[in-house]
């Protein structure tokens, strides 16, 4: 495999994600979020050795946060040394409406399976207790951020955000972007899938059975500890490539 150093960029622009704890603890009127928000979260300075870190996957109905919804979360603990599979966390709730053929045949659960599961909402309260105060790993943001947003804002009029390390971001910055993803194009070369799954060959990590919440939460957490291990010093700040 060709390797290509990752692309000079400039300093990203990203929040001060412990001042915006702070001020959304202030401004937030429901009991769960200002529980959340006022767990707080590292300091953008604190090494990645010393990180707390939660894996999170989540499976839905379809691809649109404002007219798709939850069907399942899966949750990790982790630091750069270890995964704490003992205390991770697998949750399957009723979406409120019908689960489509396609969706079904991705991520396997069924109508029957909903039936009895609970809302949400029921599962919120353990889901951020789960979060709070560690650094959320996903592969790729839009999915986890944008459908927990959106649920929330449904249920209870107010939104969520917090900090993530995207493990697609990071095999993007290495091999989708710049002069050397021109040239590999240019020239027939691999394009460098940058799912899940693939990215994981290319740690030699094994592969797991895709689209369930709790195995790619496990997934994501053994890629980014790949990640890390390749390409980034222990001792890097966690707010140079939190998002």
């Amino acid at each position: 495999m060709l390797y290509f150093p990752p692309e000079k960029k400039k300093p990203r622009a990203t929040p001060c994600w412990p001042d915006v704890f702070v001020r959304r603890a202030a401004e937030a009127r429901s009991p769960l979020l200002q529980y959340y928000y006022g767990g707080g979260v590292v300091d953008g300075d604190t090494p990645l050795s010393k990180v707390l870190f939660l894996a999170l996957d989540i499976e839905t109905t379809g691809l649109h946060p404002g007219r798709d919804a939850i069907v399942s979360i899966g949750a990790v603990p982790f630091t750069l040394e270890r995964i704490f599979s003992s205390r991770s966390r697998y949750w399957v709730v009723n979406p409120g409406r019908p689960l489509t053929p396609d969706s079904v045949v991705i991520h396997g659960i069924t109508h029957s399976r909903i039936l009895n599961s609970p809302d949400l909402m029921e599962v919120i309260p353990d889901l951020l207790a789960v979060m709070a105060g560690a650094v959320i790993v996903v592969h790729c943001r839009q999915v986890e951020r944008l459908f927990l947003d959106a649920a929330l804002r449904k249920s209870i009029g107010e939104g969520i955000d917090f900090p993530v390390i995207d493990t697609m971001e990071i095999e993007a910055s290495y091999f989708r972007r710049g002069v050397r993803y021109w040239l590999s194009q240019f020239f027939g070369l691999n394009r460098y899938s940058i799912r899940l799954a693939d990215s994981r060959t290319r740690y030699h990590l094994p592969q797991y059975r895709p689209h369930h919440a709790l195995t790619d939460a496990l997934a994501t957490a053994e890629l980014f500890q790949a990640q890390a291990a390749c390409r980034f010093d222990p001792d890097m700040p966690v707010k140079e490539i939190w998002l």
